[in-house]
Order: C-alpha cells, then structure tokens, then sequence
C-alpha cells in the first residue's frame, strides 16, 4: 500500500510494538515486554511496514535499528495515542452523564420559562453537555421524537395529544400552568383577585388557530365551566392575543408561563372555581430516559419547575 492511498489505515497494536521496540532496543527486549516470541514481533513490525508503504527497520550488526520513516512514525504515534486517551475518557464521561448532545424542542412558553433555564444550569455544572433547541409546538414537535431529530420535547397535555400512558414515550410531570383570564383594562367583568370563567361565556373570544392545542385546551376549560366559547379573534402568538384583547376585541386565556405580557393595557384575572390549567411535560423516547445524559438534561428540567 501506497502512504498516499486514500484507504491508509494503521494497525494501532502494530504501532504500540514499534513504540516498544523503541524504547527496549531490541527484538528481543520487546518480546519478552510484550509477552511475545521474537518471531512474532518481527512479523508485527513486517506488517506495520507493508501498511504503512515504507521501511521501519534497517540491519545494524546483528540486530536492527529504526529508520528515519519510523522516527516520523513514532512521532505520529504519540500523537495517535493521547487522541485515544481522550476518547477513552470521553466515552466514561458520555456512560457518568457529563458529555454529548441533547435535542430539544419545546412548545414557546417552556423554551422561555424551563429549556432556558435548564440551559444555563447544566452549561454551569454540566459544560460537556450540549443542548440544542428549537422551538416547536405539537403535534409536530411529538413527529420530530418519533424519527430522531430530537431528543426531548416539552410539550402541554390537549385533547389529541399523545395519551398520559403512550407505550412510545417516558414521560415526566412537569407543573401545572394556571390560565388566568385575561380582559380589556375597566372591563366591567374583570376582578383582580379572581372571576368565575361562566361570567364570560357571553363575551366574544381571542384564541388560538382552529384545532391546534392551545384552542383545544381553551374550549375544554370553557366547556367544564358550562358553555362553549364565541371566538372571534385568533393568534398562535401570545403577545398578540393580549393586543388584541387590549383593543377591545374579546376575552382571553392566557397561561401564567406566558406573563409578564408585552401589553399592559389589559387586566389579568385568576380564575376561581373550575380549574383552568394546562399540565406541562417532558417526554422522550421510551427507553431514552436511561441514557445519562438524556436523564440528566430530564432532571433538570424538574428541578427548574420545582423552582417555580
């Protein structure tokens, strides 16, 4: 083989024997180093040689003596072999959970109010560890799991959204993300210390697109509290939804993980009585969560929503 081949390869137990060679002096020396006969050694060492297309020994009275090809061999070699340590010692790190590259999407309120976060606690005690993230809402965000392109997603539970028990997921409880009702400032409903989500059922509404989760969400909480709502106005942006409900155009819900709003021309009321929250949650892959760092990048994420 040509040292100019595209397919030059080097066996790394070969190069160990020329590096033993050189340090014992002789075949004989290193045989007895390495545990081997002498005429296994000089095949190892013919070997390395027709590998690497050039001559590693050259005769000196009755024994040899390396080449110049085998200094610049050897020089490599400690190179070659420290690239190796580092290897060794970042596989360790991947199977303790403090090394790789972690996917991750979320819905836009928990990029802000969790992923972040979690971001920048785990670039503090976990600097070997990279996350990359992407914001992305369900149902898409569960298609993106499912073929791979991410590791972790933080989503919201809704109507058509993966059941609590789905065999393709492990999943982890995050919080449960209050609605609060969100109204024109001097409304004469709005009521700073809570209002009962029927004493607007005959307002018209600002919600989200047809069918998508957020809009599931509102008219199942409408729905408990006894009627359907009139949406009139739609936004998937939550800034937005709060514009236009500052505008005079409807009601609104909008999730506490969304606050501070951009607006403030708009009251914010707790709802009392029905619940009115959604539960926010992690999910990865089954069998993923035994993956260090993917269970690092988890327990996490439960410690940020612990803290709030």
């Amino acid at each position: 083989m040509r040292t100019g081949s595209n397919d030059f390869t080097i066996d790394l137990r070969r190069l160990r024997v020329l590096q033993e060679l050189d340090q014992r002096g002789t075949v004989a020396a290193t045989a007895r180093a390495l545990h081997l006969t002498p005429s296994a050694i000089s095949q190892q060492l013919a070997g390395l040689a027709r590998e690497v297309g050039a001559p590693l020994l050259e005769k000196q009275g009755r024994g040899v003596r390396l080449t110049g090809q085998a200094r610049v061999l050897l020089s490599h070699a400690v190179v070659v072999h420290e690239q190796l340590e580092r290897a060794r010692a970042d596989l360790a790190a991947w199977g303790e959970g403090t090394i790789g590259e972690v996917h991750v999407g979320a819905l836009s309120t928990g990029v802000a109010s969790l992923v972040a976060p979690a971001f920048e606690r785990i670039a503090v005690a976990y600097p070997g560890i990279a996350m990359k993230i992407v914001e992305s809402e369900p149902p898409a965000v569960f298609t993106s799991l499912d073929v791979g392109e991410l590791d972790v997603v933080v989503s919201s539970d809704y109507q058509d959204g993966p059941p609590r028990h789905d065999p393709r997921y492990h999943r982890v409880d995050l919080l449960a993300d209050p609605l609060d009702a969100v109204l024109p400032i001097g409304h004469p409903l709005a009521r700073p210390h809570g209002l009962r989500l029927e004493s607007l059922s005959a307002e018209p509404w600002v919600g989200s697109g047809p069918g998508d989760p957020c809009s599931q969400i509102l008219l199942s909480v409408c729905a408990a509290a006894g009627f359907s709502p009139q949406i009139t106005h739609r936004s998937t942006e939550w800034g937005a939804v709060a514009a236009l409900v500052a505008a005079g155009c409807g009601v609104a819900l909008i999730p506490r993980l969304a606050q501070p709003l951009p607006v403030d021309a708009v009251a914010v009321c707790p709802v009392v009585g029905t619940p009115a929250s959604r539960l926010i949650f992690a999910a990865v892959r089954a069998g993923a969560q035994t993956d260090r760092v993917i269970a690092t990048v988890l327990d996490t994420l439960v410690a940020v929503a612990a803290d709030r």
